[in-house]
């Protein structure tokens, strides 16, 4: 139920953001603490991402009072960060339910609210899709602004600096917002910077700035040494610079808790034309400290209470990655060659042990998908043995380059991929349901779907000893809980596993729907058989099945279009095979946040549902 507004005497009265900005300015510091404590209280009872969210309140509290959202334009990048966001823009009493199935998406959502202007999941996408909106609205001609907020990770992207390079070259009115919590440069926040960032935001300075550079247009020589004096002396207190070069006027850094001081200058910064930049210093986790102090553990959490530690997880089988973890620290005391790259998922990929055990060979190159996939390119042309630790729905960022740069040259680039099917709460930003599609269409490739840990363990050391382009999916949470052997045994390529001798039906299993299946292939006396590869498949074994049984059905945690069983049936058809083929697998369409077993159940993808697919089709 929702939480008791009478603790939150102000926030209470806003509903919309039309609301808070019957607020005077002194009362948004109070506003602000009880945002806070509302999202505190409200994530440690549902779950959900928490740390992000508490480094903005202020911001956004300043946002949505100095810019008249919804008309005007704000963007979040990645979304991770917009809990406040949605607290202020109607859907404060529906927080409960935030990530469950049916409940809150879990990232600005265009379909939620029309105060969510781009639906994301991803990050480095909002400049961009601001830089678009910019454009509309100059030709719209109806003073609408627009900002984007992006985070120093997300802005590390080539996306993001391709979007800075354009935007700051059409001239566009919009603001770029860089939300920084690294603390490298903490240093430079303070009441000096606030005072200057409101001075540098303001008309005299502005005013200055622009006569300036009319009067010295026609003297090209003064009017460059003009742009550089005034760089070395904004150089000299913010490490704006490459800002300028891109063509943005910059601000900042200031402090990003000072809600004051940032409704003073966004302000300034709303009737300023052309290309803006912001730099505003924040702490992820602010104003919990738990989370100040841990923010990657408090980035997303789970039911707790916010005066005691997080509860310690309950006992259950090993993830598939700890799974891989486990096995890259084993592959790497064998293979001095060995390396690891991830884009910025070290811990999601169950990398860390293996990053301070083996530091010389591990490679995180932050949010960058592309160059992930390009520099293990280069590792191997130079006689390295790499491999790509990646999220499926991030792989998908990366695709031109698994083509271009590892599969037409036919390097040995091995792509773990974590989180390959249903995902859960994150939605369908997230959910990993085309990896199987868009890789088995591209030459030179290995496919592997391991249906438990040992397979797993077995198909990523198959793959790294190939030395050509080879990708191991598995989903994410737990495995079977079956023993691992610290042995690890190479498999012959393409070569398929009958687990149940049956009749008449076989049911081909690609992935870990093999456990889910088995009771249902005993129940109907089918054959049941673990695929392992999508790619070569093990065409001796399709055409004595198509031989025996007149019925076939595949499975896969996988989109059923251009999936492997579209490959099963691509192949038979060559055959002429006369029998009945079904599909099982993900549906064309994208699927809602929920759990797993949620998303199983609706898709009709457990063991329940899985024979009663079956045996609606084949009677």
């Amino acid at each position: 139920m929702p939480l008791d507004l009478k603790n939150y005497p102000l926030l209470a009265d806003i509903n919309y953001p039309e609301d808070l900005r019957l607020l005077k300015k002194h009362q948004l510091p109070a506003l602000c603490e009880e945002l806070r404590q509302f999202l505190l209280t409200s994530v440690s009872q549902t779950s959900g991402h928490l740390a992000s969210g508490l480094g903005v309140v202020e911001l956004t509290v300043a946002l949505h009072y100095v810019y008249h959202t919804p008309f005007d334009h704000l963007v979040w990048d990645v979304g991770h960060q917009a809990y406040p966001h949605k607290i202020l823009t109607g859907r404060r009493d529906q927080m409960e339910n935030i990530r469950m199935f049916k409940g809150l998406h879990p990232f600005p959502w265009r379909e939620e609210s029309e105060y969510d202007v781009l639906s994301v999941g991803h990050s480095s996408t909002s400049i961009g899709a601001a830089l678009g909106l910019a454009i509309a609205a100059g030709k719209e001609k109806k003073d609408r602004k627009v900002v984007a907020v992006i985070g120093d990770g997300a802005i590390t992207a080539g996306m993001a600096f391709e979007a800075l390079n354009h935007a700051g070259s059409l001239h566009n009115d919009m603001l770029v917002i860089l939300n920084d919590n690294e603390m490298s440069i903490s240093e430079n926040v303070g009441a000096l910077n606030n005072h200057l960032a409101k001075i540098l935001s303001g008309d005299l300075y502005t005013q200055f700035r622009e006569s300036s550079k009319k009067v010295l247009s026609n003297i090209p020589p003064i009017k460059e040494l003009a742009k550089k004096t005034e760089e070395h002396l904004k150089g000299m207190v913010s490490p704006g610079t490459i800002f300028e070069e891109f063509g943005f006027n910059y601000i900042g850094p200031m402090d990003g808790h000072n809600v004051i001081a940032l409704v003073d200058t966004l302000r300034n910064m709303r009737s300023h034309s052309g290309p803006q930049f912001l730099h505003v210093m924040t702490k992820k986790g602010k104003g919990y400290k738990q989370a100040e102090l841990d923010p990657i553990t408090y980035h997303a959490v789970p039911k707790f209470t916010p005066d005691q530690a997080l509860p310690i997880p309950k006992p259950s089988a090993p993830t598939f990655s700890k799974i891989f973890g486990q096995w890259l620290n084993d592959m790497a005391d064998k293979d001095p060659k060995l390396t690891a790259i991830t884009p910025a998922m070290r811990e999601g990929s169950g990398m860390v042990e293996f990053s301070k055990r083996h530091p010389d060979k591990y490679y995180d190159v932050a949010i960058a998908e592309q160059h992930a996939v390009t520099l293990a390119a280069g590792m191997a042309i130079a006689d390295l043995n790499p491999i790509v630790a990646i999220y499926s729905s991030f792989l998908q960022r990366a695709y031109d380059q698994v083509i271009h740069d590892v599969a037409i040259q036919n390097l040995g680039v091995l792509f773990a991929i974590d989180r390959a099917g249903i995902v859960g709460a994150d939605g369908p930003t997230h959910q990993g349901a085309y990896d199987l599609s868009f890789l088995r269409c591209v030459p030179n490739m290995t496919v592997m779907t391991p249906s438990d840990e040992q397979e797993c363990r077995n198909m990523l050391y198959t793959g790294h000893l190939l030395n050509t382009p080879a990708a191991v999916r598995y989903p994410r949470g737990s495995g079977t809980g079956i023993a691992v052997e610290a042995v690890m045994t190479q498999l012959e390529i393409g070569k398929a596993k009958v687990v149940i001798e049956g009749n008449k039906l076989a049911i081909l299993c690609f992935g870990t729907f093999l456990q889910a299946t088995m009771p249902v292939a005993e129940k109907l006396n089918a054959t049941l058989v673990d695929m392992r590869f999508v790619k070569p498949l093990d065409k001796s074994l399709l055409k004595r099945l198509a031989e025996s049984h007149s019925q076939i059905v595949t499975i896969e945690e996988n989109s059923i279009a251009g999936g492997a069983g579209s490959a099963v049936s691509e192949f038979l058809m060559t055959q002429q095979y006369t029998g009945k083929i079904q599909h099982l697998g993900l549906p064309d369409s994208f699927i809602e946040q929920g759990t797993q077993q949620e998303i199983y159940h609706m898709l009709k993808l457990d063991s329940e549902g899985i024979e009663e697919q079956i045996v609606s089709f084949f009677t």
